[in-house]
């Protein structure tokens, strides 16, 4: 089967963001999507906000920008609408890879989805295990055969994306010992986790032939890989990222994706090779990242050197320095930097709980507050 990879234009972003909606007395999760969706109205093109998988989630789609600042501003907007709507109903926001306290079973499945119903009768038990959050962003490719180096190009910076947006250290009122709980409970879904290594674009055409015909799929979008083509909309889609608690979070991480689909697409267009790793490095970094956050020490690349990978982000800001100026993102890079030295949000979930004698419930109203006032 043949696969076409839409045109698109080169190195522009696009971001999905999903958003819990919580009580504001309990912090509990609320399921109020549906209510806020209906109050919003529908959208007409982008931005807009729509259903997730869960009746406790909205998910807020920018436009495609070349900058990612303007992304951000999209966002920023989509969240104080919905704030608008939410405060009267005595709902809250707020972004993280999972709910500290509140309880799978007791969440609701978006009605009148049947792709939503297909997955949930597939995967019963770890598909109703799915309450989670991410954010992912979308960069605009100019040839398709450069879509799959660099796939893996970015597969070796996986773990900096993990690490830096893991949000998830509890999971069902529990400390979990990771930095991104999420990022291992996604991967359980049989189409999630990392993508496969390929050589050419027939290959994927031919493996998605073969997942069609063997029912495994049904649709492109249901191969949920952490990274992955995206060829309605001419993209790569890096899924990796935890639900990030504030917008210039969302910023900084995007405009590293950015830069880093830039410098590898340039990388390709001067004739050179995409740096490659081993599939079983690629998942051991993955591991090491979603344990350890900020605190992970990586595999740099095929020959197996290892790095801090807060020692890697201090080389690579400067590094992507002259692609972020062309790009018209270096502020927002730069702000990487700060995520390192302030603390990732898994990071400040921890302080906070620790602050409060172990209360799940202040770490929510810090998540709500982080998500109010950095937006």
């Amino acid at each position: 089967m043949g696969i076409d990879f839409a045109p698109s234009v080169r190195s522009r972003l696009g971001i999905e963001w999903e958003i819990a909606c919580v009580d504001r007395r309990s912090g509990e999760l609320a399921a109020a999507a549906p209510e806020l969706l209906a109050k919003l109205g529908v959208a007409d093109g982008f931005p807009h906000v729509t259903n997730e998988l869960l009746t406790n989630t909205v998910e807020l789609v920018s436009a495609p920008h070349h900058r990612a600042r303007d992304a951000v501003a999209d966002l920023t907007h989509l969240v104080e609408r919905v704030a608008a709507v939410a405060e009267p109903m005595g709902v809250d926001l707020i972004s993280s890879g999972t709910h500290p306290f509140s309880q799978w079973f007791r969440q609701q499945v978006t009605p009148g989805k049947p792709r939503y119903d297909t997955l949930i009768d597939r995967t019963q038990w770890w598909g109703r295990q799915m309450m989670i959050w991410g954010v992912h962003v979308h960069v605009a490719v100019d040839d398709r055969r450069k879509v799959l180096p660099i796939i893996d190009g970015l597969l070796t910076y996986l773990p900096h994306f993990q690490a830096l947006s893991a949000s998830s250290p509890f999971w069902a009122g529990e400390r979990t010992g990771y930095a991104s709980n999420r990022a291992l409970m996604f991967q359980q879904l049989p189409t999630a986790g990392l993508p496969p290594q390929l050589d050419s674009w027939a290959e994927y055409e031919s493996l998605v032939a073969d997942l069609k015909h063997t029912g495994v799929i049904e649709e492109l979008n249901e191969l949920r890989w952490d990274i992955r083509p995206s060829p309605t909309w001419g993209t790569i889609e890096i899924r990796t990222f935890d639900g990030v608690s504030s917008a210039w979070e969302i910023g900084a991480v995007a405009a590293l994706a950015q830069c880093l689909v830039e410098h590898f697409s340039r990388e390709l267009d001067a004739g050179r090779d995409v740096p490659r790793m081993q599939p079983w490095f690629v998942r051991e970094n993955k591991w090491r990242a979603a344990r350890y956050g900020l605190e992970a020490i990586i595999i740099k690349n095929a020959a197996g050197d290892e790095r801090l990978v807060t020692e890697d982000l201090a080389e690579l800001v400067p590094r992507l320095a002259p692609v972020a100026d062309a790009l018209a993102c270096r502020p927002e890079l730069e702000r990487l930097r700060d995520i390192v030295d302030g603390g990732a949000s898994y990071q400040r979930q921890l302080q906070v709980a620790a602050a409060h004698h172990g209360s799940l419930k202040a770490v929510v109203s810090s998540l709500v507050r982080e998500l109010r006032d950095n937006c």
